[in-house]
């Protein structure tokens, strides 16, 4: 084959090489006066070429005498190996030839090994012979309180003990351990005596570390002694001895937290009242503070730092106080109790007089252990002293409305303010009652204080339904017997005072003014009481005008009568006694009294107690319409009640009806009229049509078909005052005897 078939890599990369070298040749010739430097190109091109051979030769000379080292060298290596493995096979040889000889030794082995545990036995027989001595001399060292000693001698005869345990459990001599297990049987005795007067001290601790802390850091050492020991035996893991572990050091924990809680929460009677509790409490404190002290100041230098006996009694005093406080809590307490233990648990313990002391401080930290009350006991708590507390604020309220209830009937007036104003003191002695139980509620939680606040609003809601209650009984009293109370009026308008205070207190019972919204319903509550005190007021005044009322409508007083100035006499006599009350009550007692005066003039008018019998009556009719509706304007006016809040304009829209001359028009002069005022039934208008004295039967059914066609809507605005009119029946034919009827 030619070399260009066994190097095809070969031909084409001179092909390449070609190819790059005519390119750059005709990049660099073409033009003809470059042609001239074409000699200086091939001298340096021929330098630079001969320049690469000389340095591939170099290298493939380099490479070759490195492939010829390395052939040299496996060469070398196969020898070596081939020399080794005749010398393996010679040395197995030499082997299998001793197999025979070393069979004889194992007789010699097994006397070697029955020697070596010949000469054990040997060494520990004036041990064992002196068992029973050293356990007696253990025991006095204990109970001479040498306990390093005792414990030094008691470790010995454990180890010894367990030494021999171990060898027959390797050999499995399981039957003979019992007899060793009885000859050794006096360490438990030694165990537990010591452990008795280890817990012993360690329940002493708190006392020992003041007073003798040499006992408490030598029960501590012997602890940890055998905490190593048991480390040991359970890192080893081949055999346990009985009795191990001992944990000792858990034991220690356990003990020191049993004396703790024993101290102050077991067997430990309560008062449950108040005051007893306080002074538990207080004990509490005062003894946990003083023995955290002493932890933290002296034990900790007793103590490994491993052990955190500081973390762990502020952890057990922490526990054992939430579960005493659980248990307190299951008591029924009253509220000064359930109070001293929210604020107990809530701040006084977490405050500087108790774990946070300066003297405890940073070591002393509770804020990882959980709250002391979880909050569902402290919501439930809240409401236990929520409902103890409604049941003081209920009888308070109570007792001091049988007080009020009795001042009603007191032959002297009541109390004035400053301005004159009638008010009595139940709205200082509701509101300050409580605005107290809502301040004190606030020292706990901003919870207790919105459960007493709504509580107290429930309470004050309910208060008010009895205050009701009881001015309607002293109204059933007084209508009895006119004469009593003897000041009636007087504490009704003081009562309308007090219920006003009591409004424009409420929205300061809550210290947070964005929640210092009144609810609907204690507002309803609020203008029920004053609408029944309005409501005695005005029947009261309506006793006054009734007899009055008696002589309208009549002749007599067509022809003139003094009945509107007597009515305007009783007016302004009530007038000046609700000058005793503030603007606003004012204002609504003389609207309501103008009321009541307006409507009791119409129903007069409406008795049918006489018919108008020619046009002189009726022109007088309108001219005593007019003046008695012009004087009672005046009063009221002149009292300071405005023209547009008095209903007496429909007594003069009523003379407008009877001063109609023309009868056609009559229609359309009620039409006017029931616009102005829609309560207006058809029996009202046929009423005062019987007054005229002149309306034909035809006219009157057209009035009342006209009003059938127009029926009337009172708008929101609207104030009745003939709906609560009522008209008389009509009376029966008289009937002759045995005749039919006409």
């Amino acid at each position: 084959s030619s070399p260009d078939e066994e190097w095809p890599e070969a031909e084409k990369a001179e092909k390449l090489a070609r190819g790059a070298a005519l390119k750059w040749a005709s990049g660099v010739f073409y033009r003809p006066e470059k042609l001239e430097g074409l000699g200086k190109y091939r001298s340096r091109e021929m330098q630079r070429n001969s320049s690469i051979q000389s340095r591939l030769k170099s290298t493939v000379q380099s490479y070759l005498e490195g492939v010829s080292a390395g052939l040299e060298q496996l060469r070398s290596a196969a020898q070596e190996v081939q020399s080794v493995c005749q010398e393996l096979g010679a040395a197995r040889w030499a082997l299998l030839d001793s197999a025979d000889r070393f069979q004889g030794l194992q007789q010699m082995r097994a006397l070697m090994a029955e020697h070596v545990q010949l000469a054990s036995v040997v060494q520990v027989l004036p041990q064992l012979f002196s068992v029973q001595e050293v356990f007696s001399h253990t025991l006095q060292l204990l109970h001479g309180q040498h306990l390093l000693e005792a414990h030094a001698e008691l470790m010995t005869m454990e180890h010894l003990r367990d030494d021999i345990l171990s060898q027959l459990h390797l050999r499995g001599l399981s039957s003979a351990q019992t007899t060793v297990l009885s000859y050794f049987g006096g360490l438990r005795e030694l165990n537990e005596s010591l452990a008795k007067q280890l817990w012993d001290i360690v329940g002493s601790s708190l006392r020992l570390v003041r007073e003798d802390p040499v006992l408490f850091v030598t029960a501590v050492r012997i602890i940890e002694r055998e905490e190593k020991i048991d480390d040991t035996l359970l890192l080893e893991a081949t055999f346990l001895p009985p009795g191990r572990p001992k944990g000792w050091r858990q034991k220690f924990y356990h003990v020191l937290q049993e004396t703790i809680t024993g101290a102050h929460f077991h067997a430990i009677r309560v008062d449950a009242e108040g005051p007893g509790l306080a002074k538990h409490l207080v004990a509490l404190q005062k003894d946990i503070v003083a023995e955290l002290r002493v932890v933290k100041d002296l034990m900790v230098q007793c103590v490994p730092p491993h052990y955190n006996i500081l973390s762990l009694c502020t952890a057990t005093y922490h526990q054992a106080l939430a579960s005493h406080l659980q248990d307190i809590l299951r008591e029924d307490l009253d509220k000064q109790a359930l109070f001293l233990l929210l604020e107990w648990a809530l701040h006084v313990y977490h405050s500087p007089e108790m774990m946070g002391h300066p003297d405890l401080l940073p070591e002393v930290d509770v804020s990882a252990l959980g709250p002391l009350l979880s909050p569902e006991l402290i919501d439930q708590t809240e409401r236990k002293y929520v409902v103890k507390v409604k049941a003081s604020v209920l009888e308070w309220m109570q007792r001091t409305l049988e007080v009020e209830f009795k001042e009603w009937f007191r032959e002297e007036e009541p109390e004035t303010d400053h301005q004159g104003f009638f008010q009595s003191a139940l709205p200082v002695i509701v509101m300050q009652m409580l605005n107290e139980n809502i301040h004190v509620a606030s020292l706990i939680t901003d919870s207790l204080q919105q459960k007493v606040y709504n509580m107290a609003l429930e309470e004050l809601e309910a208060f008010l339904g009895r205050l009701r209650e009881a001015l309607a009984q002293c109204g059933k009293e007084h209508q009895k017997d006119r004469t009593r109370p003897k000041h009636y009026v007087s504490y009704l308008l003081a009562t309308l005072n007090n219920n006003l205070a009591l409004g424009s207190s409420v929205s300061s019972l809550h210290p947070d003014a964005a929640h210092r919204e009144v609810p609907a319903s204690l507002r309803a509550a609020l203008d029920r009481t004053q609408k029944k005190a309005c409501q005695l007021l005005l029947e009261e005044l309506l006793l006054d005008l009734q007899p009055l009322c008696l002589q309208l409508p009549s002749r007599k007083w067509l022809s003139g009568s003094q009945m509107v100035s007597s009515m305007c006499e009783v007016i302004d006599k009530y007038a000046k006694d609700f000058s005793r009350v503030r603007k606003p009550l004012y204002v609504l007692l003389l609207a309501e009294s103008e009321l009541l005066v307006a409507s009791q003039y119409l129903r007069a008018l409406m008795q049918k107690k006489m018919v108008c019998k020619s046009e002189e009556e009726r022109g007088q009719l309108c001219d005593r319409l007019l003046q008695d509706a012009t004087q009672l304007r005046e009063l009221f006016a002149g009292l300071g009640l405005d023209r547009s809040q008095q209903s007496l304009e429909a007594v003069f829209a009523l003379r407008e009806l009877f001063r109609l001359q023309d009868l056609a028009l009559l229609s359309l002069e009620v039409l006017g009229f029931i616009t102005k005022y829609p309560d207006v039934s058809d029996e009202h208008i046929s009423t005062l049509l019987d007054l005229r004295g002149d309306v034909p039967r035809e006219v009157r059914h057209m009035v009342l078909e006209t009003m059938a066609q127009h029926p009337q809507v009172l708008p929101d605005s609207y104030r009745p005052i003939f709906s609560t009119i009522l008209v008389p029946a009509p009376e029966l034919p008289f009937c002759l005897r045995k005749g039919k009827c006409a």
